[in-house]
């Protein structure tokens, strides 16, 4: 089992900045992905980021590329999200999720999620 606690979120003003962090508890797989979801009000659960942990190798979905960065720290099992140049369009509930391998944008790829975080974004 794995448990997944984000942190972060909040109300911003267009153009700022935000950092979510989920922290990871318990056993994962040998190989496993930590990534990224959002879900905004009558809208499909959207991938956003994802690294490999293994590997380090990180995925980001077109629509953030240039604003949002994912990391990770090792020693603190736990992963980043930077958001910056934020949008009303980013407003949606942000989830953590642990799935096998590596990044794949489909939710139903994932094992584990967290409680989701909201991020509101106002113009």
């Amino acid at each position: 089992q794995v448990q997944l606690v984000e942190s972060g979120g909040g109300l911003v003003q267009s153009g700022g900045s935000l950092r979510l962090s989920c922290a990871a508890s318990g056993r994962a797989f040998s190989s496993y992905t930590m990534a990224w979801f959002r879900q905004a009000p009558g809208k499909e659960r959207e991938f956003v980021a994802g690294v490999a942990w293994t590997i380090g190798r990180t995925d980001i979905t077109d629509s953030v590329k240039g604003r949002f960065t994912i990391s990770r720290d090792n020693a603190k099992n736990t992963v980043y999200l930077q958001m910056s140049s934020l949008t009303p369009e980013d407003t949606a509930v942000y989830y953590c999720a642990v799935g096998r391998g590596l990044s794949d944008p489909r939710a139903r790829k994932y094992d584990y999620w967290g409680q989701g975080t909201q991020v509101t974004v106002s113009s």
